[in-house]
């Protein structure tokens, strides 16, 4: 095994998926499923399977991409619309509507196999507001019917992929560039990573800290501030917002009696709210807190970014705030 891309190791799983489906279908948004290894293997989809299953003569339209490969995926064929820079806002309508919503108009006689790859999530310097956002995964986990998963490194944003290509239910993916900074070994063969199912990246007694996707990223990086302050953090990553992994959760913040969610989205309504909420009512008394972005649209300045951004000395701060 070595360390991957991301994006390369997400190919790899959509590759093993088309290559044993053969009616497995891609619709993408001006870039192609193309990506080079860190071996220098390169993976090219377009080239392997052709115009007919991933068609190179699309608009530049998100509700055209999400909209076309639900159409497919509602004959029963397995589709994936790709779409970049947080832009499936634009199709919220149709996830909102349609998607999330057929199985159950039908009465279960139509499927929706379909996986919608949120690509270049994240706030993104120099793009500024509508290209740069983050958070939405709790947007798009509020509507009955789909699945959100969040990966936060290589390997399971490979194992989470492939999971959702065997799913007969929507999944949004929301993929996070950030995740290369928490660079894991990522398997040659395909393997599944189950959604729904939460990993305990590191066993604690003190305090309970969550977080997925970039935050998941950015506490990993404060685990040497804690230690040097003598906090011993137990460190929960649910990589899948819906259906949201609460149990691990709550049975940890029943040892340690307080819980830190970090979370890249915005405060109001976001997902940190929610994990608190329904931990809350398990865990009467336990102590609680939330480092989020603030409500306010991302700037395009780094410097802002980072500013307004949970990170890890903020991650620090706040777990030091929370044991004194």
């Amino acid at each position: 095994m070595v360390n991957k891309p991301s994006n390369f190791a997400m190919l790899e799983a959509l590759q093993h998926g088309m290559r044993n489906d053969p009616h497995m279908t891609m619709l993408y948004e001006y870039q192609r499923p193309v990506a080079a290894g860190p071996l220098g293997n390169v993976i090219d989809l377009y080239k392997e399977f052709g115009d007919l299953r991933i068609p190179d003569w699309g608009p530049i339209d998100e509700e055209w991409h999400v909209g076309g490969a639900a159409g497919i995926a509602m004959t029963g064929v397995r589709a994936i619309a790709r779409v970049p820079s947080m832009c499936v806002t634009r199709c919220f309508e149709l996830v909102f509507n349609q998607v999330g919503k057929l199985r159950h108009m039908t009465g279960g006689q139509v499927n929706m196999p379909l996986v919608i790859w949120q690509d270049a999530a994240g706030r993104n310097p120099g793009m500024a507001g509508q290209h740069a956002d983050a958070g939405q995964e709790a947007l798009y986990a509020s509507i009955p019917g789909i699945k959100v998963v969040v990966p936060s490194n290589p390997y399971d944003a490979k194992g989470l992929l492939a999971a959702a290509l065997q799913e007969n239910d929507p999944v949004i993916i929301f993929h996070y560039p950030a995740i290369d900074g928490n660079p894991t070994d990522v398997p040659d063969d395909n393997y599944v990573v189950p959604i729904g199912e939460a990993a305990i990246r590191q066993e604690g007694t003190d305090l309970t800290i969550v977080g997925y996707g970039p935050a998941a990223v950015e506490i990993k990086r404060a685990l040497p501030g804690l230690e040097e302050a003598g906090i011993s953090a137990e460190v929960i990553d649910p990589r899948t917002v819906k259906p949201m992994p609460i149990d691990p959760i709550i049975e940890s913040v029943r040892k340690t009696n307080r819980l830190l969610v970090v979370d890249h989205g915005h405060e109001t309504l976001g997902t940190a709210a929610e994990i608190i909420a329904r931990v809350a009512i398990a865990v009467p008394g336990a102590k609680f807190a939330r480092s989020t972005f603030p409500d306010a649209p991302p700037p395009g300045a780094r410097e802002m970014i980072a500013w307004m951004t949970p990170d890890a000395p903020k991650i620090v701060e706040a777990a030091k705030h929370m044991v004194a």
